[in-house]
């Protein structure tokens, strides 16, 4: 077990020092060096996930000039936070230009898709600042996927609040991600 004082503020290299000092643990680190803890997800939400895992897969691998990351893969963004979304989409390009290093630890960057999927026991409004703070990072496309309510945040590079899409069943990510469309209700369905 981990446990760490609240007032406790951690550099990105000292974080990737105790997430190598304490591999079970499911952490991300905040702008001002906090520690956010996370607990493993419920199996729903584990199964819904690996739904969305394997459409983004498919798409990436089908189109060559993209690549997928799991909920495991943490990033560091510019503003010096770690964070881990559920799934994210990097541009093939974006991830030679990193050295050896960068890509074996958390590659300095914010992916280009983001998407954080909710599960019943996570609080909206803090997924909510998290797809916030990637979209101030550099994400191009952000999508908070809320299946209590069968509905999806999308949030847009240079919009100042998300759209709201109620009752999708399918997801076009547009032509920054062409060809890019999930499909919500087998994800929906679990």
């Amino acid at each position: 077990m981990l446990t760490l004082p609240r007032t406790l503020h951690l550099t990105p290299a000292q974080f990737a020092e105790v997430c190598a000092a304490n591999p079970e643990a499911v952490l991300e680190l905040d702008a001002d060096g906090t520690l956010i803890e996370m607990t493993p997800t419920g199996g729903s939400t584990g199964a819904r996930n690996f739904r969305l895992l394997a459409q983004l897969h498919g798409w990436a691998d089908a189109s060559g000039d993209w690549l997928g990351f799991d909920s495991s893969s943490g990033f560091l963004l510019p503003d010096g936070s770690v964070r881990s979304p559920d799934a994210s989409v990097l541009r093939r390009e974006r991830w030679r230009a990193l050295s050896e290093q960068e890509r074996d630890g958390f590659p300095p960057l914010c992916p280009d898709l983001v998407v954080e999927l909710a599960s019943p026991s996570d609080a909206p409004e803090a997924l909510r600042r998290k797809l916030a703070a990637y979209m101030a990072n550099g994400a191009r496309l952000g999508w908070l996927l809320l299946p209590q309510t069968r509905s999806v945040e999308v949030w847009q590079a240079g919009s100042v609040q998300p759209r709201v899409v109620a009752g999708a069943d399918r997801l076009e990510a547009g032509p920054a991600f062409p060809d890019l469309v999930i499909d919500l209700a087998p994800i929906w369905e679990v």
